[in-house]
């Protein structure tokens, strides 16, 4: 028997084939004027009427009612087919769902959405730091159940995103490493003669990222004022190289190049166009500056199995191409370029992640502002 119901508590009833609480509210109406009904259970009746109060609380603010059923399962997945996939590259497309198949689903999977809370993503995201993964993966996989939630939100499945709720996990960048001047000079001095020479030569004197430096055109050049317009990547995506916008509007930038370097690459292109005459209709004119033996781009993969090749004949110990990138800035910013300039010529989206990245580089700097300050200000007084 239900009993006296008190202000919006709905109807309240025990059945009786297991005992169970029920509660039923009104929600709203079907196209032919009939009522909605959402229903919610409990062990109690106690139980049940705070559900009731919760529910009628969020249609009193106007929020939709969650749908009780839904798992955390159900709800990625379902962003990952219907929506997600034609909002990113395959790629990242493919990271998400990584992402949710061996991180999220098997922790929160089978978890109703509805009861989901921020202390569940807080529970998450320690286990997985616990487990050793780094903190910019674990800040990965709380992005994509956010994202997941976001649009629940819109689909009118979920009351709130939890996700965004809980705490992002904290941690210090580790300080990349950077060849010293005498390893840069001796690297340079093992690529002579070698025919990616300028390639590498470029990316360590602009900082330019792999894929950026693959896909350079030769369009791009410009001869006069000895600059170059990065404006798209070399990627592999699906098992093919492909070429796409860069990562950010800053990314898209001119770099202006070193004397030497303008000279290397007007060499460079002499010697492309030589090779071509001699291979005919052999060669694959991809217009890429730097190509195969055969004009065709070259795979990120096989440079850097070079790249290991070069640096073991220089002995310098084992470097990936992207620490040339690294070292570009610390070296730039030793030799006093502006920390705004590098982060420029970087291509960074700002100027505080260019100094998170190489801000102990300028620790002489911010030192030699101490010494000035102190000759200005006390060095003069009796």
């Amino acid at each position: 028997m239900a009993g006296q119901r008190a202000n919006g508590e709905g109807s309240v009833y025990q059945r009786a084939s297991d005992k169970r609480w029920l509660g039923a509210a009104t929600i709203g109406f079907d196209v032919n004027g009939r009522p909605k009904r959402k229903f919610v259970s409990a062990k109690t009746r106690t139980e049940v009427v705070q559900k009731m109060r919760k529910l009628q609380r969020q249609l009193d603010d106007g929020l939709p009612a969650p749908d009780t059923s839904l798992t955390v399962s159900q709800l990625v997945d379902r962003w990952l087919d219907d929506a997600n996939r034609h909002q990113v590259t395959p790629s990242t497309a493919s990271n998400y769902r990584a992402m949710a198949e061996h991180h999220i689903k098997p922790a929160l999977g089978k978890k109703k959405v509805a009861s989901l809370t921020t202390s569940d993503v807080d529970r998450l995201v320690s286990k997985k730091i616990d487990d050793g993964l780094s903190v910019s993966t674990v800040r990965r996989i709380r992005n994509v159940l956010s994202q997941a939630l976001d649009q629940g939100i819109r689909w009118d499945l979920v009351v709130r995103n939890v996700a965004t709720l809980s705490r992002s996990p904290k941690g210090v960048r580790p300080e990349g490493r950077s060849l010293t001047p005498d390893q840069a000079r001796l690297l340079l001095n093992t690529l002579r003669g070698h025919h990616n020479e300028v390639l590498y030569a470029l990316m360590l004197s602009t900082g330019l990222r792999r894929g950026e430096a693959l896909g350079l055109q030769w369009r791009d050049f410009n001869e006069e004022t000895g600059t170059l317009l990065v404006q798209r990547s070399l990627i592999r995506e699906d098992g093919v190289l492909i070429t796409k916008d860069t990562k950010t509007h800053k990314s898209r930038r001119a770099v202006n190049l070193p004397e030497p370097l303008i000279a290397q690459l007007k060499s460079h292109r002499a010697n492309q166009s030589a090779l071509k005459l001699s291979l005919g209709k052999s060669w694959t004119n991809s217009g890429h500056i730097f190509t195969s033996s055969v004009g065709t781009p070259i795979d990120p993969r096989n440079l850097y199995r070079e790249f290991q090749e070069i640096c073991r004949e220089a002995e310098i110990g084992k470097w990936h191409p992207h620490e040339l990138r690294h070292s570009a800035a610390s070296l730039m910013l030793a030799q006093g370029v502006k920390l705004q300039v590098v982060s420029e010529i970087l291509g960074h989206s700002s100027i505080r992640m260019t100094a998170d990245v190489y801000g102990h580089v300028l620790a002489p700097d911010r030192q030699a502002a101490a010494d000035a300050m102190g000759s200005l200000l006390w060095d003069q007084q009796g």
